[in-house]
Formats: structure tokens, C-alpha cells, sequence
């Protein structure tokens, strides 16, 4: 998900997003740890992506609290 898109969301949208992908990050690194992923990039992706919801929340907070 690119960070354009992100920036659209409402604060709740964005946070049920990142709820459900570090549900989805734990459920693959579980997976992994049993039988290898077929592509474990997927793993840095999901990540990546994580990374990106949470400096957007931290964007708006601080954006927020200097208004």
C-alpha cells in the first residue's frame, strides 16, 4: 500500500488496517517458522507496509496536537 493511499483513510480505516496486518504479518511469520513460505519477501513487504501506517498515525497525531 502506498503512502498516497494511506493519507485518504480515515484515522479509524487506517487503524483497522494496521490491526489486521500485524494479525496477518504474525499469522505468515507463524506459518514460516513451520514450513518456509514460498516467497518470504512477503515477510519485508508486510513489514514495510506496517511501517508506513504507523508513521502515518504519528503523522496525524503530531499534526493534531501543533493545531
Amino acid at each position: 500500500m502506498k503512502a498516497a493511499e494511506l493519507k485518504e483513510l480515515s484515522d479509524k480505516d487506517l487503524q483497522a488496517k494496521l490491526e489486521a496486518a500485524v494479525k496477518d504479518l504474525n499469522a505468515k511469520k507463524l506459518q514460516h517458522a513451520v514450513s518456509p513460505l514460498e516467497n518470504p519477501a512477503i515477510l519485508k513487504v508486510s513489514r514495510k507496509d506496517i511501517a508506513r501506517m504507523l508513521t502515518e498515525l504519528r503523522a496525524r497525531e503530531l499534526n493534531n496536537t501543533k493545531n
